[in-house]
């Protein structure tokens, strides 16, 4: 893929994804499972733009209530998901 095939949907699933499979603290997990849900279903590329742009805010919003997961690595993919969101 090169940077003008990049996909910042694409991208925010696949930062979301990653942290599945991290050791995160409960509060955290649950905020980021529903982030993921909401990721998958805008990656899915079946939503006009607006649906996407509205499940980025809602993305936003999920992980703007994570101050951290307990594991570095998960944090590093929640503030890339972050940027990601606010540039979707």
């Amino acid at each position: 893929m090169t940077d003008t095939d990049f996909d910042p949907v694409t991208a925010l699933h696949e930062h979301l994804v990653a942290t599945e499979e991290r050791p995160v603290e409960r509060e955290a997990g649950w905020r980021l499972g529903e982030a993921q849900a909401l990721a998958a279903d805008a990656a899915a590329g079946d939503l006009d733009a607006a649906v996407v742009s509205e499940r980025a805010a809602e993305i936003e919003t999920l992980l703007a209530e994570i101050d951290r997961t307990g594991d570095r690595e998960a944090d590093d993919h929640v503030a890339a998901a972050r940027e990601l969101a606010r540039r979707i």
